[in-house]
C-alpha cells in the first residue's frame, strides 16, 4: 500500500454541471464566493494592527544576513511613500513602472501605489538586462507612459532608464543602489498626512491595480489590466481551496518573479492576505541561480512551497544527497504547487518518495489551471492522490464554459477575478471576450471522468497550438510534449513540436546541460554545446525516440525526427519567459532552418527515428 498522505485541509470540490442546447458546458463550483477585500492593502493595515510586530517580508543583503519587515514597519514606509508619489502630483491616471526583480523596495512601491490607487507595473528584468535591442521595453514604456520608474540598481538598470529618459523626458527615477536619481531611502522618510488616509478611502474596487504584460506569444507583450477587486476576489477563492491557510499564517521562501501572476498575484498576495511571512528568494532554477535557492532551503521550513517544474526537478539532487535539507523542508510543509508547465510524472513520483522518506507521508502536489487574465488562478485540483496535468475543478465564483471547438473542448472564464480588458488595447480585448462576455482563454481540456465532473479536467493542450499533419490528421501538441519530456526527463528539458501540413511529427529538443555533462561524465566546465554534441548523448537520444514510439498509436502520436537545439531560446525573439516556459509559435518561426532539417527528404537527412544536430546558431 503506498503511503498515506498528509492530512491537510482542503476546500470542497462538488461542482454543477450544465449542458446547454449549442453544445457548450457550464460548470461551476457548488460552494459560493465569500466576501473580500476592496483592496489589497486593507489586508496590511488589519494586520500592522493585529500582529504589528510579526514579520512580513525579508530578503538577504549582500553580506547574507536577513534583513526584515514587520506589518507596522512595512505599513509606515508604505504610507510615507504613497504621501510622496501624492506631492508628485500622481493620481489614478497616472502610472509607475517598476524594472526591478523581487526586493524589499520593489515591495513597498508596490503597495504604496495600491493603497492609494495609482496604477503600477513591474516589467520582466530581461527586458532591460538580457534584451539585445530593448524593444520589448521600448514597447512596455510607451503603453504605461509612467509619471515615475523604480530601478533597484541605478548602475545595473542604466541602460533601461536612459531609454525611459529619453522617451520621457519628465520623468521620476528612483533607485535604491548606486543611483544618481531620487534614492529610495528619502521617499521612505515623507512625512504621512491625511491626503493619504483619504486617498486610501477613495480606491474603488473597479480601479486598476496593476498591469501585467504577457510574454507576448503572439506579438509584442500585451498589458493585463488587474483590477483591485480582481486580486482580492481571486485570494478569496484561493483561501477557499485551501482553508488551511487562514488556520495559521503561512512562510513561504519563494523566488517567482513579481511580473509574473503567480509570483506576484499568487504568492505574494497570499502571504499578506493570511499575515504570512514571504523569504524572498534571490536564486532561480539555474545551474548557479539553484545553489541560492538550497541555501534558503537550508535555513527555512515553508509550510508551502510554489516553484516551476524545471526548478523541482534542479532540486531533487541536492535533496537526495542531504538529509538535513529534506528535514528542514518538509517539517512544516502542507504542500507543493507547481505552475506554468507540466511536472514530468517521474519528478512528481520522486518527490511524494521523497517526503516519504523524510516524514513518513506523502505531500499532497497541487496545480491547477489559470492565465494572468484570471488573476491568475481559475481551478484547482486539490486533493492528494493527483497526478501532471490534471487540472481539478473551478474556484468558486468562477463560471467555466466549455465551447466546443473541433473535437476539443475550450475553457472560457467568467468571475470577478477575470481582467476588464487589456491596457490601452481595445482590439485585443474586444477579441478577448465571446458574445456573453467570457474570456477566451484557449486552453483545451476534457473531463477525467464524463460522469462525474467532481474528479476535475484534464488539460488537453492549446487550442491555438493543435494542428494537422498533411495526411488530415490532428497532433495534439500539449500530449505530445508532455509525453516526450517524461520520457527524456532529465536529459530532455523542454520541446517544441512540429509537422504543421507536414508528413509526421518532428521535435525540436532543449536539453539540460547539467544533465548531459552527468550523463557523459563531463566537467561542469565543458560548455553545453559540447554535452550536446557528444556520442552518449546522441545514443541516449536515438534510443528515447525509439521508447517512446514504441507506445505509439498513430502518426499523431510518434515523434519521427528529432533535432536538437544548441542555442538556448530568445527573449528578444519572444521565445521563452524568465519563468522558462518556451514559446511554441515563436521557436517555431524564428528557427524555421531547424524545423527544415526535420523535413529534409530521407536521401538528403538521417534515416527516420535518428537524432539529428543544429549545425549553425540560429
Amino acid at each position: 500500500m503506498p503511503a498515506p498522505f498528509k492530512q491537510i485541509a482542503f476546500g470542497p470540490t462538488r461542482t454543477r454541471k450544465e449542458v446547454s442546447p449549442d453544445g457548450s458546458i457550464h460548470l461551476r463550483l457548488e460552494q459560493p464566493l465569500a466576501p473580500f477585500p476592496k483592496k489589497l492593502t486593507e489586508k496590511l493595515v488589519y494586520w500592522a494592527d493585529r500582529q504589528p510586530d510579526k514579520l512580513f517580508l525579508a530578503r538577504r543583503n549582500k553580506q547574507g544576513d536577513w534583513v526584515t519587515l514587520s506589518y507596522r514597519q512595512t505599513l509606515d514606509r508604505v504610507r510615507s511613500i504613497a504621501q510622496y508619489l501624492l506631492n508628485l502630483g500622481l493620481t489614478a491616471n497616472e502610472t509607475i513602472v517598476i524594472l526591478s526583480e523581487n526586493s524589499l523596495e520593489h515591495a513597498l512601491l508596490a503597495l504604496a501605489a495600491v493603497h492609494i490607487g495609482i496604477p503600477y507595473s513591474p516589467i520582466s528584468p530581461p527586458y532591460s538586462l538580457v534584451s539585445a535591442d530593448l524593444e520589448r521595453l521600448k514597447h512596455c514604456l510607451q503603453l504605461m507612459t509612467p509619471k515615475v520608474i523604480f530601478a533597484q540598481n541605478g548602475r545595473v538598470y542604466a541602460r533601461a532608464s536612459q531609454l525611459a529618459q529619453s522617451l520621457f523626458p519628465s520623468v521620476t527615477i528612483i533607485t535604491a543602489e548606486e543611483g544618481d536619481a531620487v534614492d529610495f531611502s528619502d521617499i521612505m522618510a515623507v512625512e504621512p498626512t491625511h491626503t493619504v488616509d483619504e486617498a486610501f478611502a477613495g480606491v474603488r474596487p473597479d480601479g486598476v491595480a496593476k498591469v501585467l504584460f504577457t510574454s507576448g506569444s503572439t506579438g509584442l507583450p500585451k498589458g493585463v489590466i488587474n483590477t483591485h477587486q480582481m486580486w482580492c476576489a481571486n485570494l478569496q477563492q484561493i483561501t477557499q481551496v485551501f482553508p488551511f491557510m487562514a488556520d495559521k499564517p503561512p512562510v513561504f521562501i519563494d523566488w517567482l518573479p513579481w511580473n509574473h501572476t503567480f509570483g506576484g498575484n499568487h504568492n505574494f498576495g497570499l502571504a499578506l492576505y493570511h499575515g504570512g511571512t514571504l523569504y524572498l528568494d534571490d536564486g532561480k532554477p539555474t545551474a548557479q541561480g539553484i545553489e541560492t535557492t538550497v541555501q534558503n532551503l537550508r535555513e527555512i521550513s515553508p509550510t508551502a512551497y510554489f516553484n516551476v517544474p524545471k526548478g523541482f526537478e534542479m532540486l531533487i539532487p541536492y535533496f537526495e544527497r542531504e538529509p538535513e535539507l529534506r528535514r528542514t523542508f518538509f517539517k512544516n510543509l502542507s504542500m507543493l504547487f507547481y505552475a506554468g508547465a507540466s511536472l514530468a510524472q517521474p519528478v512528481w513520483n520522486r518527490w511524494e518518495e521523497l517526503a516519504v522518506e523524510t516524514i513518513g507521508e506523502r505531500v499532497p502536489i497541487i496545480t491547477g489551471l489559470g492565465c494572468t487574465e484570471s488573476g491568475p488562478s481559475a481551478m484547482f485540483a486539490n486533493w492528494g492522490g493527483s497526478f501532471s496535468g490534471l487540472l481539478g475543478v473551478p474556484v468558486a465564483g468562477m463560471q467555466v464554459k466549455l465551447v466546443p471547438n473541433g473535437d476539443k473542448l475550450e475553457a472560457r472564464y467568467k468571475a470577478p477575478n477575470v481582467t476588464p480588458g487589456y491596457w490601452r488595447n481595445e482590439e485585443a480585448t474586444r477579441s478577448a471576450f465571446d458574445e456573453e462576455g467570457y474570456y477566451k482563454t484557449g486552453d483545451a481540456v476534457k473531463f477525467l471522468d464524463e460522469n462525474n465532473p467532481d474528479k476535475g479536467l484534464v488539460f488537453d493542450g492549446r487550442i491555438a497550438e493543435d494542428f494537422k499533419l498533411s495526411t488530415g490528421t490532428w497532433v495534439n501538441v500539449g500530449a505530445m510534449k508532455a509525453k516526450v519530456i517524461a520520457a527524456g526527463s532529465p536529459v530532455v528539458q523542454d520541446v517544441v513540436i512540429a509537422g504543421l501540413d507536414r508528413e509526421y511529427v518532428g521535435a525540436i529538443l532543449f536539453l539540460n546541460p547539467d544533465a548531459c555533462r552527468q550523463l557523459c561524465r563531463l566537467s561542469s566546465e565543458v560548455p553545453a554545446k559540447e554535452a550536446f554534441q557528444h556520442p552518449t548523448v546522441k545514443a541516449y537520444i536515438d534510443q528515447f525516440l525509439v521508447t517512446i514510439n514504441q507506445t505509439a498509436t498513430g502518426s499523431a502520436t510518434r515523434v519521427e525526427r528529432a533535432v536538437v537545439a544548441l542555442d538556448p531560446p530568445s527573449i528578444d525573439l519572444g521565445e521563452i519567459t524568465d519563468k522558462g516556459s518556451l514559446n511554441q509559435r515563436a521557436i517555431l518561426r524564428h528557427r524555421a532552418s531547424l524545423v527544415d532539417e526535420l523535413y529534409q527528404p530521407e536521401s538528403t537527412n538521417q534515416p527516420l527515428n535518428q537524432l539529428t544536430n543544429e549545425n549553425t546558431p540560429v
